[in-house]
């Protein structure tokens, strides 16, 4: 098993989740979302939130960690950064597109979950480099 920080992973996988917090909240694209994604009012107040959450916590650490397995032991700033963006859009997003085509999803929802996961990945390689260097 490769070396991981994993001071960095529970950072990066904090900071991915807390994105995702502003991200789908209504200061940004929450309203755009609840309406392209078709959730309302009451599927939120009656949802299990903090089971919701806690989940969503737990794939944001695990995503930071597989992906600090990924980059190896002291990935270079622009490695993290780079690999993090190209694995959001082109790995992440992509996928989400190939999904949403067949669904016949929109593009507004597309546009606001494939690029969360663009910054996720991004942020959590940035992280990631820059404290295990």
């Amino acid at each position: 098993m490769p070396e991981v920080n994993w001071i960095a992973v529970v950072v990066a996988g904090l900071a991915s989740f807390l994105l995702g917090g502003l991200w789908y909240s209504p200061l940004l694209l929450g309203k755009a979302w609840r309406r392209e994604a078709g959730v309302t009012d009451e599927q939120i107040k009656t949802g299990n939130m903090p089971k919701i959450f806690g989940l969503a916590l737990l794939l944001c650490l695990l995503a930071a960690w597989m992906f600090a397995t990924f980059l190896g032991p002291r990935p270079s700033l622009a490695l993290g950064f780079g690999a993090g963006f190209s694995a959001g859009l082109f790995w992440v997003a992509a996928s989400f597109g190939i999904n949403y085509l067949f669904e016949r999803r929109s593009l507004k929802l597309f546009l606001i979950n494939g690029g969360y996961h663009t910054l996720q990945f991004t942020i959590i390689g940035g992280v990631i480099s820059l404290l295990s260097s």
